[in-house]
């Protein structure tokens, strides 16, 4: 996590901070909570720590920036893998979660060649905890998890957000059917993966890319469900998978 990534659809990865608290079933399996309980316990739970970060840290966007604006390429920064960017507490950790969003808005002012991918499921919070500013950058990218058809809540609170950079969903963990919703610019898809997984239809995906032709939107693929998911049978023949434009 941080300059090299595994995620296929994005360059780097970025953590305020480690630590959530689950807020739907998209939680249930979640790969971040299950490797932050083997690295560094205690920091799930709605009155567990949080893990913060020191100056090298934040210095490393700044560092991918540069190099980013030396080569005349953008880079995508997803934000956050280990933790959700609009989590909020009403405690002293919650102080802290305040106080180091502050200094992600700053990093994000600062990184003009990098494009923030921000993901919640929390979106809900955009506009009471994300700057009018911050949102009017192009290099801002609003995101939320929608697992199936009955969090699709979750992508009006994007539409109802005024913001400059395209919106998106993460369709991850693939739960039940969902169809395309307008305004939403970029589709990510993947599959649950590991031994008790909850499997996809590929039919789900095949609707949603009727709905993403019809509405102009990008769908990109990461993978099927399956203890080990790749990109196999029906995922691979009859999907398009569109790699969204850099800006």
């Amino acid at each position: 996590m941080g300059e090299r990534t595994t995620i296929s659809w994005c360059d780097h990865t970025f953590n305020p901070w480690w630590g959530c608290v689950e807020v739907s079933p998209a939680c249930d399996h979640c790969y971040a909570r299950d490797f932050a309980h083997r690295t560094s316990p205690g920091l799930w739970g709605h009155e567990a720590s949080r893990r913060f970060f020191g100056d090298r840290h934040w210095t490393e966007p700044l560092r991918w920036s540069r190099r980013a604006e030396a080569a005349g390429q953008r880079r995508r920064v997803f934000c956050a893998s280990m933790a959700d960017v609009l989590e909020e507490r009403d405690d002293v950790v919650g102080r802290e979660l305040d106080q180091t969003r502050q200094r992600l808005w700053s990093t994000i002012a600062g990184t003009p060649a990098l494009d923030w991918l921000l993901l919640t499921k929390r979106p809900q919070n955009y506009r009471r905890l994300v700057p009018a500013e911050i949102l009017a950058r192009p290099n801002v990218w609003p995101g939320t998890t929608v697992e199936s058809a009955d969090y699709t809540w979750r992508a009006d609170a994007l539409l109802n957000l005024d913001c400059a950079g395209p919106r998106w969903v993460s369709y991850e963990p693939t739960l039940g059917p969902l169809s395309a919703i307008p305004g939403i610019a970029w589709y990510i898809v993947g599959g649950e993966s590991g031994p008790i997984h909850r499997p996809m239809d590929p039919a789900w995906i095949e609707g949603l890319l009727e709905g993403c032709r019809r509405y102009g939107a990008a769908l990109f693929v990461k993978q099927d469900s399956g203890r080990w998911p790749g990109k196999q049978g029906r995922i691979a023949d009859a999907l398009w998978v569109q790699e969204f434009p850099r800006q």
